[in-house]
């Protein structure tokens, strides 16, 4: 007997800078009672698949225990296959957050939740929503009413409103003690770890009962179906081309000169904007009575000046040449030698704060105007006032990333100038392939596979056999423009629901050598349908009569 556990989440608040703290897993394996053995040798991260920790324990004396944990919820999008398949194998679900990591718990209820809904909606497994840690603001309120820690914490009727979407256990662990661990948790999860058990262990006498009363040939056994390949996705190469974006200037429309205009520095307004409301002021994305800061509008005024007048020279710009970049003055030398090191922090996702420091310190070499033009970073990037350490300003630059971060100039009609029109459709999906093999965007190309193939996996046999969509044209498609990940799996996918696709008048359409693939990979098989039919004729025939009839 065993018992499979999958656990999802981040315990561990992100801000905090206590990075040894133990995973609810790991305390609960190394604390319970009933945890005679843990195999230390998988203790650690698989090297064969690095998204979760896999552990094994015995539990109840004799009882296999198998622990899959995963940290990052990136795996839902990275791997649906894999993902849905611990939640398929799944015996108990654990999903953990921070009560201080509230971003996170955002975007577990928001994008995650109803994957795991989706998942769950044919299989009925018992899920555990562990809130953890101390709430940072003050003594928090277990009342479901009230909102005293509504905006930097996760509130304790969040978390229950979000247990009742999944029909989950609730539970709250202020730390990782051996009362929470042991007693509370411990106590939980052990819980439905023998109801696990109790059931399995009823199926199982259930199945020997009825083995023991068929005294009669077998039927035979069909097997699995052969496992088709799995695509893998390709790693996103966003940061070195929003890099790049800046360093070759392509579709600049922002031009900065000094006072004296003997240099120019490009850049884009959308990217600008995205991440302070100071450029949004002053490219006229917002006025001064939309923004509550007075320091911001008075730093745009001290530091920038946008001409008007048409009299600068015109800058070598890849953009279009009936939309000339926006000029704009620089009136500090200094900041404005800084610029390119200040644009490189910015296009980097405004994180990478020592390394600006480090480039500006040996540009400009002065510690008091090098303090002076970080202090501009900082009010651009809106940090009122001045940061008293380093460490402080590092906080900052972190939390601002998950609020205000380049990502957010995607879904936003600031600067927009494009529109997708998004629809749920497989031919859509590979029209956009072909777009995508013509301009050789290889990570979209394999996007586009992994939606079609998603799709065509969750429809139900029923639909398979009366959709009008040809999987013989897809193929067709696939393999002219050479996806041939997509053409190797419509392939199989063909020979593994041989019975529906056979019947249909596409199939004729299949060329001899792919024919001949599906023939020999078809499920179920011919040797099974032979058996079948044997034993069949077994059933019907007068050796199968009951005696006393």
């Amino acid at each position: 007997m065993s018992v499979n556990i999958v656990a999802f989440g981040n315990e561990r608040d992100r801000f905090s800078e206590d990075s040894q703290q133990p995973s609810l897993i790991w305390s609960y394996l190394g604390r319970s009672a009933l945890i005679s053995q843990i195999d230390s040798s998988l203790s650690a991260a698989h090297a064969a698949n690095p998204v979760f920790t896999e552990y094994q324990a015995c539990v109840f004396g004799n009882v296999r225990l198998l622990v899959r944990d995963c940290p990052a919820w990136d795996i839902f999008d990275s791997d649906w296959h894999t993902s849905r398949s611990l939640i398929g194998g799944a015996d108990i679900i654990v999903i953990k957050y921070s009560v201080n990591d509230k971003t996170a718990f955002q975007e577990l209820k928001d994008s995650y939740v109803p994957m795991i809904k989706k998942a769950l909606s044919h299989c009925s497994v018992p899920v555990i929503i562990s809130a953890i840690g101390a709430r940072k603001n003050g003594v928090p309120c277990t009342c479901p009413l009230c909102t005293s820690d509504r905006r930097s914490c996760v509130t304790t009727s969040e978390g229950v409103q979000l247990s009742k979407e999944l029909g989950a256990t609730y539970l709250e662990l202020h730390t990782l003690n051996d009362f929470y661990i042991q007693k509370y948790f411990g106590g939980v999860l052990e819980y439905f770890m023998i109801q696990s058990l109790n059931q399995k262990s009823s199926e199982k006498m259930k199945k020997k009962k009825k083995t023991q009363k068929c005294h009669r040939v077998q039927p035979p056994q069909l097997e699995q179906p052969e496992k088709m390949p799995i695509l893998k996705g390709e790693a996103s190469h966003y940061d070195a081309d929003l890099h790049n974006l800046l360093c070759c200037c392509q579709c600049a429309d922002v031009a900065f000169y000094p006072e004296d205009l003997s240099t120019v520095v490009e850049a884009h307004k959308v990217i600008l904007c995205s991440v302070s409301q100071l450029f949004m002021l002053l490219f006229e994305v917002k006025s001064a009575a939309d923004i509550h800061d007075a320091s911001i509008v008075k730093m745009a005024q001290n530091l920038f000046t946008v001409d008007t007048r048409g009299t600068f020279p015109v800058a070598t710009h890849s953009g279009p040449p009936c939309v000339p970049p926006v000029k704009v003055v620089v009136k500090d030398s200094v900041f404005c030698s800084c610029l390119p090191d200040i644009l490189h922090f910015i296009y980097s996702g405004a994180f990478q704060w020592e390394q600006l420091e480090e480039d500006i310190k040996r540009k400009v070499k002065d510690p008091e105007k090098t303090e002076n033009v970080l202090e501009k970073v900082k009010c651009i990037l809106k940090t009122p006032g001045k940061l008293s350490t380093a460490k402080d300003c590092r906080s900052h630059q972190i939390r601002r990333l998950y609020s205000t971060s380049l990502r957010l100039f995607f879904n936003t009609p600031v600067l927009a100038d494009v529109i997708f029109k998004i629809q749920a459709s497989i031919l859509q999906a590979m029209s956009l392939l072909v777009c995508a093999e013509m301009y050789q965007v290889m990570r979209l190309q394999h996007i586009c596979e992994l939606y079609i193939i998603t799709q065509l996996q969750s429809m139900p046999s029923r639909e398979l056999a009366s959709t009008s969509l040809s999987i013989v044209s897809l193929l067709r498609k696939a393999k002219f423009h050479n996806s041939d990940c997509l053409s190797t799996w419509l392939l199989h996918f063909i020979a593994t629901n041989y019975l529906i696709f056979s019947q249909k008048p596409e199939f004729q359409d299949l060329s001899v050598e792919e024919r001949s693939f599906v023939e020999m990979h078809r499920w179920p098989s011919n040797l099974y349908l032979k058996q079948l039919a044997e034993y069949r004729n077994y059933v019907h025939s007068q050796k199968c009569h009951c005696a006393v009839m």
